[in-house]
């Protein structure tokens, strides 16, 4: 055997053992495995669309005094139920049952919730296809579905 195949038979045990031990990494581990991407209720995606199931109102976390105006959601693509905020001061009264919404990630850290919002990762941006913050500021009106 010469000096060649046995540097490369070190370089290939090398390679076995640093293969493993990333395992040992969490971040790797759940990079590797897609598990946020399962959990994730937008399966990866941005965004995604769903039926509105019904209003609810969040109560706001300590030392914060409020009702956060929110609505049960139930993606199309997939038939997962999640809660998502409505932004924008007397926004709830665009939205009614069965509507369809386009909902996105909120921007909370390591897209979990914002603020003081708990449980809720998710925000309504567009309502029967018309931007929600049209429909506020009156510019836009909302379609007959």
């Amino acid at each position: 055997m010469s000096e060649g195949a046995s540097g490369e038979f070190a370089a290939r045990k090398l390679k076995r053992s640093r293969q493993k031990r990333r395992w040992q990494d969490e971040d790797y581990k759940r990079r590797m495995l897609g598990l946020d991407e399962k959990t994730d209720p937008l399966e990866g995606s941005p965004q995604a669309r769903g039926i509105v199931l019904s209003k609810v109102g969040v109560e706001a976390k300590q030392p914060n005094s409020a009702i956060r105006k929110c609505v049960r959601v139930q993606i199309i693509k997939n038939g997962r139920r999640i809660t998502a905020f409505v932004p924008g001061g007397n926004a709830i009264s665009f939205i009614d049952e069965h509507d369809e919404v386009l909902i996105e990630g909120i921007g909370g850290a390591e897209g979990g919730a914002k603020g003081d919002i708990p449980g809720v990762g998710h925000k309504v941006i567009k309502v029967n296809g018309v931007s929600l913050e049209e429909l506020v500021r009156g510019r836009k009106e909302k379609p007959a579905r």
